[in-house]
């Protein structure tokens, strides 16, 4: 299987373009022109979209309210016409010059259009529960990363302490809670035209030029190329086409904001269109670091995204995509949040340390937004990339081939100790990562009755020390490590500059076979099927050398220096293949209600501890460098309905049962960077989402999401203590039947927009205002349940105001976090268990200006 899907990979690069060379012969462009008017006011509409019915070909109308459209086909054809306010018209074109008239709104809800299952198809219709974002909506609420989007999906956690360590979860499940190991692979797929995205940091990038967000909930290895246990993120960007268009949006704001986004498109030839786009974002820090005397915490981001469109036929599209984000922050760097009494002696305890150092921190609360850092903070992350598709029409459905290459590189410095004493000066786990894809699928019709999904995939990736990562200790961390009253804990320079370089490197190969089937037994209910073979490797090196400290040859000072850093090394590799698939039984039983059941079994790959093994008695425990892969049950009930034209009401019930689960832990041991990874013996999850949104009066849209989300470990005998337990009788603890981490039992969001017609000095158009409310309950932030490490519930309000003129002019007003809340997104402990602990503070309340324009 391995050999096959590798010689796939040679057949998309290189017989591809032989393939579509052979297609079909060049056929002469022509152009159609019209206008589009007001039909009771007889007013010309300008801005108004017109686009070729199954095509991405379409344009805005000029100031004349005039469209012209180049095309390959012969007319006469359908056109499809939309403009805000207006009810959306569909309308054959036999020549031209045609005059299209268009009817005020109806209080109808647009339809929306998906492409998840590899065809466009009404989100209503697809036995998945799937949330949708437009790029619209997500660029009016001022949701240009994945970070803030959460706020409109509430299934959906992202927790990041920086780029690297970012957790993106869906229902809870997904990533392990706490700081990234790079040695296990996320169970959200992160999509992006088609492309995976391997690494948990391209999701803290700003989006570029996004037409549509869909999240996808529950496992979908059946449809898409990586395996998702947990759920997926298919994002679609804007694509090039041969009508000129374009969009430029400038915005300010408090703490200095600047944002600026531009796209164009348009022809390069007859069969050959662009598109270029690109997005920056500076904001100063949030925080204010008393070390430096300089504002930290702030955001420094730049992307550019560029695309071909070729189209030498009507039935083959090859696009080529490239983009490189930058993001080079004063940050990140957090504040202590609160102070845990653990059952080490009292001298060991956190106060009583810093107070023998003479030391006080500067501030009594994380919400003053005050840090004290003696270590630069320092946070760049760079991704980029290049991917080739070719969709072909051959038969009843479309033949994808997905070829690409990705890059990232972090260039870390992090003050792991969140004080201003030198107890761990240095923290970079410089890192790079090349990842290499290919995905061949075939998507369409059989028959009248069956239709379905089949593919190839592979994926191989390349992570390593770049060249080493490091930690170092400095002159105070004799305080922190001291375990015992012996006066050599105080020998002068026994800990300074004391650390560790590594050097390690992870090679994986993930080769997979998938596909779903949709059959029609009768018009109302279908069985849904589907397959997918999995092939995993990994292959680990790991080193890990002390340097710096007091060099000594005394027995007794060379075993306190090895209570905080030694060397250490291994080689190893994993290799797992299984079987997995789900069915899914669909009943339609009207155009307004579809009823579905989906039974599932999925697999998370096996993994590799790369972040330095835990110790005891002086020997590495090398039987916890594998981790075993998840295997995982799930069961869920779905009902979508739409209870009137102007409405929609969608329920699911779900659960979720996993084996083998995979979780970070963490260790006093200074030198297991990032905590280890282990399995909880089972964890279940369940829940109950209720979404829907509502149109009145053509003029006030509203939307709401609710979900339940209960989740716990059902089995984890052998889990680490919590925090507040460090220094007790046992090292580890029975948790079965303790909550998840990162898990809100409620959470919701409602958001709602209302417009009216106006004008602003000359320009016609719609006013509007749009609020948006997100609430979640308390949750547990320590993957074994601890009763400090919880944070309490928060809801969080964001809204705009402004005017949209149909000339494409917008500008508005806004403000996130309207109400100033504070609260923390995450608590983190901080190596050494100490007793203190970090939060990661969410933003304060922000506001600021948009203008955009679009043509």
């Amino acid at each position: 299987m391995k050999q096959v899907l590798k010689s796939m990979f040679l057949i998309g690069v290189i017989l591809l373009p032989l393939f579509v060379s052979a297609q079909n012969p060049p056929v002469i462009n022509s152009t159609i022109t019209g206008k589009v008017i007001d039909a009771r006011t007889k007013e010309l509409l300008i801005g108004a979209t017109v686009t070729i019915k199954g095509t991405t070909n379409g344009g805005p109308t000029d100031q004349n309210g005039q469209f012209r459209l180049l095309t390959a086909q012969k007319l006469p054809l359908a056109v499809v016409v939309s403009f805000l306010g207006y009810q959306t018209k569909e309308v054959v074109v036999s020549d031209d010059n045609t005059e299209i008239q268009l009817e005020e709104g109806a209080n109808q809800l647009a339809d929306v259009v998906i492409t998840s299952r590899r065809r466009q198809e009404s989100a209503q219709d697809v036995p998945i529960p799937i949330s949708v974002v437009s790029g619209n909506r997500a660029e009016d609420a001022g949701a240009f990363n994945v970070n803030r989007l959460k706020e409109m999906v509430p299934t959906v956690q992202l927790y990041a302490s920086n780029a690297r360590n970012t957790t993106l979860n869906i229902r809870g499940l997904g990533s392990t809670y706490g700081l990234t190991n790079d040695g296990i692979d996320p169970g959200v797929g992160f999509y992006v035209d088609g492309v995976y995205y391997a690494r948990p940091a391209a999701t803290a990038l700003d989006f570029i030029d996004i037409e549509q967000v869909e999240v996808l909930r529950g496992p979908q290895g059946t449809l898409f190329g990586k395996n998702t246990t947990a759920g997926a993120f298919n994002i679609s960007t804007r694509p090039a086409g041969f009508t000129p268009s374009g969009s430029f949006e400038l915005s300010y704001g408090n703490y200095g904001y600047i944002q600026a986004k531009g796209s164009l498109t348009g022809p390069l030839s007859k069969k050959l269109a662009a598109r270029v786009s690109f997005t920056g974002t500076q904001r100063n820090g949030t925080f204010f670091n008393v070390h430096t005397q300089l504002p930290i915490n702030d955001i420094n981001n730049i992307g550019v995204r560029a695309q071909l469109l070729y189209t030498p036929s009507e039935n083959v599209r090859i696009t080529i995509i490239g983009d490189v984000s930058d993001q080079k922050p004063n940050g990140y760097g957090w504040p202590v949040a609160g102070v845990v009494p653990t059952k080490r002696a009292a001298y060991r305890q956190f106060n009583a340390i810093i107070a023998d150092l003479n030391y006080k921190l500067p501030y009594s609360s994380a919400f003053e937004r005050i840090v004290d850092l003696d270590t630069p903070s320092k946070a760049d992350n760079q991704l980029g990339g290049v991917s080739v598709n070719a969709d072909i029409k051959i038969g009843g459905g479309t033949l994808t081939s997905t070829t690409a290459w990705r890059h990232w590189q972090w260039t870390p410095l992090n003050d792991r100790d969140y004080i201003g004493l030198p107890v761990f000066t240095i923290s970079a786990g410089n890192s790079v990562h090349d990842q290499w894809s290919q995905e061949i699928r075939y998507a369409g019709k059989v028959s009248s009755r069956l239709s379905g999904v089949v593919g190839l995939f592979g994926l191989w990736q390349d992570l390593k020390s770049d060249p080493v990562q490091t930690e170092e200790a400095g002159s105070a961390q004799w305080r922190f490590a001291q375990s015992s009253t012996s006066a050599l804990w105080k020998t002068p320079g026994l800990f300074d500059n004391f650390g560790i370089r590594t050097t390690n490197r992870i090679k994986s190969t993930g080769l997979a076979a998938f596909g779903q089937l949709d059959w029609a037994l009768t018009d109302k209910i279908h069985v849904l099927p589907g397959i997918r073979y999995n092939y995993d490797k990994k292959v680990a090196n790991y080193k890990r050398e002390t340097y710096g400290g007091l060099q000594t040859t005394d027995a007794a000072l060379i075993a306190l220096k090895n209570g905080v850093y030694t060397n250490q090394a291994f080689d190893t590799d994993v290799s797992e293949d299984n079987f997995s698939g789900q069915v899914t039984l669909q009943y339609r039983a009207g155009s307004a209600i579809n009823a579905f059941a989906t039974y599932a079994i999925s697999y998370k790959p096996v993994g590799i501890n790369i972040g330095g093994l835990p110790t005891a008695n002086g020997q590495t425990l090398l039987d916890l460098a594998r981790v075993k892969p998840e295997h995982v049950n799930h069961v869920e009930f779905g009902l979508k309905t739409k209870p009137s034209p102007n409405s929609i009401l969608n329920l699911v019930f779900y659960n979720t049962e996993i084996k083998d689960y995979q979780t970070q832990v963490q260790t006093p041991e200074p030198g297991v960077n990032r905590g280890y990874l282990a399995n909880a013996e089972k964890v279940r999850v369940m829940g109950v989402e209720v979404d829907g949104n509502i149109r009145i009066a053509n003029r006030l849209t509203l939307n709401a999401a609710f979900a339940y989300t209960d989740g716990k470990y059902v089995t984890f005998k052998n889990a680490p203590v919590p925090l507040e337990e460090t220094g007790g009788e046992q090292a580890f603890k029975d948790i079965s039947g303790g909550v998840l981490p990162g898990i809100s039992k409620w959470s919701g969001s409602v958001g709602g927009e209302v417009t009216a017609k106006g004008k602003l000095i000359s320009l016609k158009g719609n006013y509007f205002v749009g609020l948006d409310a997100f609430y979640r309950s308390s949750f547990s932030s320590s993957p074994s349940p601890s009763q400090y490490l919880n944070i309490d519930d928060y809801t969080l309000a964001n809204g705009r105001l402004g005017f949209r003129a149909s000339t494409g002019i917008s500008i508005f007003v806004w403000s996130r976090n309207l109400f100033n809340t504070n609260y923390f997104e995450q608590l983190l402990a901080a190596p050494g268990s100490a007793g203190h602990y970090a939060g990661i503070v969410g933003d304060p309340r922000t506001y600021g200006v948009t203008l955009r324009y679009t043509f």
